[in-house]
């Protein structure tokens, strides 16, 4: 089994580590980067497209007749000349001046730069969405490591695993990228568990979706992401359309677009700044608005912003002396709602002190919860942006909720639930986005889809308990005879069956201790080179049924709140609230002022007493301190 993560990351690495040689920045690094993983994937997918088109192709005189360009547009796939194509510019020899090459134009090519800059030119010509998209400034690279940037994406697993691996490699290295290249607060890239979110709730299945601050294109890509998995082709389904001010970053939308097969229209520049143009008149037609626009953008021209439209609560706050908009949040909520046709849904972020922001902001939220057409808000903790500390908060409006929740909004507080990745990230995994999902299903009556949910656990448990034996055998296999025997013998619980998942989970932790003890007592037997590779292979295995009992965890996270799936509000979680309730906290829209904090269990300690505990131990610790510097005093005035 190939592990996708392990790959991305040695891929990052490799490439890094020569940024780091060539003394580049990252923002001039990280374009020309991703558009060779962009030509890396459109290679992939060519000749997988190749090989289709020459299966039934007819022959003449006993020759094969050649594939043409129309044979690839017909499977909606990139034709690519000779010189465009990866192995091509791969096996190129380091004298380039002695291969002959010329450009369109007719002039020769004398670098490995100059090469791929013509690689680029050729692949744009293929397709009028990459026009004037993709780099063409490798002759800032030496040959050397541009030639070694192409063997580190020549790598041949990632044609076992398929080319739309790809776009996940696309979007880990722009991740990456985000960190180091943002200037601006990483407004480019929106953490994947964010999207994902704001995806799941809105549930996108055909029509028109705009993203207004759309900058690389992951609420697109997740959205297509989304329609596939129902089994739905997202480029029939859906039209997606763009607006990002920064030319930058709508060039990496397109390629992040083109990196995951789907067609768009995407403006930059000045014509796309959402706070002056609508720049598709799409205002009351988007079946989907997705969005995370850049928090607190002051200086906004109010004239021009008012004449511009899209304001169904009016302007927020302006400086009468400047007559600019003091802060841009509630624009962009107007926007937000403006652009929704009669059934439309939205999704977006927004900074947390939009909830309850008062004065204009204010009287626009009034209008906005007396519409009743906020249906979802979400508080969302720390670190969850790359560049970016604060909380956030995520809105969700639907202008055709069911009927029994007209007039009411679901809060969700779960600043305090997610996986902390490192010290300044946090992200929401797989599991506990579907927990998430599950509550708002619930919520809208949607019992069904919280069933299938328990489903899915159960197979995901049982084929991950099943799949552990397999996983196992590395490890078995580097251990002397006698360990090996007793590992394997360890393992027979994996074949039987178990009582319930807390039975498996004592059995999995068990397994654990079990595999740690093999590894101590391996380590004695083994040759001194076997040990290392022993080691890995035992954590290897660790980290499998640990990631097993993640699982359980989360199934138990869910059940334990909603049981066979009826929705209930939960102190300090979730509270369904009536627009009345809304308008007694004076239209606010911050979560916590409405699930209030989670009862604390009592762990039967009498705080007063253990208080007093608490002063005896510093007061005893104090005077032992006191004693012990006596003593180093007494010690120093010796040695004078």
């Amino acid at each position: 089994m190939i592990n996708i993560r392990k790959l991305e990351g040695e891929l990052w690495e490799s490439a890094d580590l020569l940024r780091q040689g060539s003394k580049l920045t990252s923002s001039q690094y990280c374009m020309p980067v991703l558009a060779l993983l962009f030509l890396r994937y459109a290679f992939s997918r060519y000749k997988l497209v190749e090989a289709e088109i020459l299966k039934d192709r007819p022959s003449r005189g006993g020759r094969v007749m050649p594939v043409e360009q129309n044979d690839f547009t017909s499977k909606s796939a990139l034709y690519l000349p000779r010189e465009a194509q990866f192995d091509f510019l791969v096996n190129l020899p380091e004298d380039i001046a002695s291969a002959g090459l010329k450009n369109k134009a007719g002039q020769p090519l004398n670098s490995l730069g100059e090469v791929v800059n013509n690689a680029m030119q050729l692949l744009e010509e293929q397709s009028e969405q990459l026009t004037g998209v993709l780099p063409k400034s490798y002759t800032m690279f030496s040959d050397d490591l541009l030639r070694e940037l192409l063997r580190i994406f020549n790598n041949k697993t990632i044609d076992e695993v398929g080319g739309d691996i790809i776009g996940r490699i696309y979007e880990y290295f722009l991740s990456k990228f985000a960190k180091a290249v943002a200037s601006d607060d990483g407004v480019f890239f929106t953490p994947k568990s964010l999207v994902k979110m704001l995806v799941n709730v809105l549930e996108p299945e055909q029509g028109v979706m705009l993203d207004p601050a759309c900058g690389s294109g992951g609420m697109f890509v997740q959205t297509g992401d989304f329609v596939n998995a129902a089994g739905m082709n997202a480029n029939t389904q859906m039209t997606f359309y763009g607006q990002e001010k920064v030319e930058y970053n709508a060039q990496l939308c397109l390629m992040n677009m083109a990196v995951h097969g789907l067609n768009g229209r995407i403006v930059s520049g000045d014509e796309a700044n959402s706070f002056y143009h609508d720049a598709f008149n799409l205002a009351g037609k988007c079946d989907y608005v997705i969005a995370n626009p850049p928090f607190n953008v002051d200086k906004v021209k109010a004239e021009s912003a008012a004449s511009a439209g899209r304001l169904p609560f009016g302007l927020p706050g302006v400086n009468a002396k400047s007559k600019e908009v003091g802060n841009a949040n509630y624009l962009w909520i107007n926007y937000f709602y403006a652009y929704l046709n009669d059934h439309g849904r939205a999704g977006f972020v927004m900074a947390s002190s939009a909830t309850d922001s008062s004065n204009k902001d204010r009287d626009i939220r009034e209008k906005l919860v007396k519409t009743g057409h906020v249906d979802v808000m979400v508080s969302v903790g720390n670190n969850f942006f790359y560049t970016l500390s604060l909380p956030c908060s995520l809105w969700f409006f639907d202008k055709a909720k069911r009927e029994e929740n007209q007039d009411k909004v679901l809060f969700i507080d779960v600043r305090k639930y997610y996986t902390v990745v490192d010290r300044t990230l946090n992200e929401w995994t797989e599991w506990q986005l579907c927990n998430l999902q599950a509550i708002v299903h619930l919520y809208r009556g949607e019992t069904d889809k919280y069933q299938a949910l328990i489903e899915k656990y159960d197979r995901a448990i049982q084929e991950a308990v099943s799949e552990s034996v397999e996983q196992a055998q590395p490890f078995a296999e580097l251990l002397d005879a006698e360990t090996e025997a007793q590992f394997k013998n360890s393992l027979a619980w994996l074949e039987d069956s178990w009582k319930d998942y807390d039975d498996l989970s004592k059995k999995l932790n068990q397994q654990i201790e079990e595999t740690k003890a093999c590894v101590k007592l391996a380590e004695g037997k083994l040759k001194k080179r076997e040990v290392k590779p022993m080691r890995l292979a035992g954590d290897e295995f660790c980290k499998v049924l640990e990631s097993i009992l993640t699982v359980i965890n989360e199934y138990n996270w869910l059940t334990e709140k909603f049981g066979e799936g009826e929705y209930h509000d939960i102190a300090g979680l979730c509270k369904i609230a009536t627009l009345d309730e809304i308008e007694e906290k004076n239209f606010s829209l911050t979560p916590g002022a409405y699930v209030g904090v989670a009862e604390v269990e009592d762990d039967g300690v009498d705080f007063h007493e253990r208080m007093n505990e608490i002063h005896a131990e510093l007061a005893k610790l104090n005077k032992e301190a006191n004693t012990l510097m006596d003593a180093i005093l007494k010690d120093w005035e010796t040695l004078k």
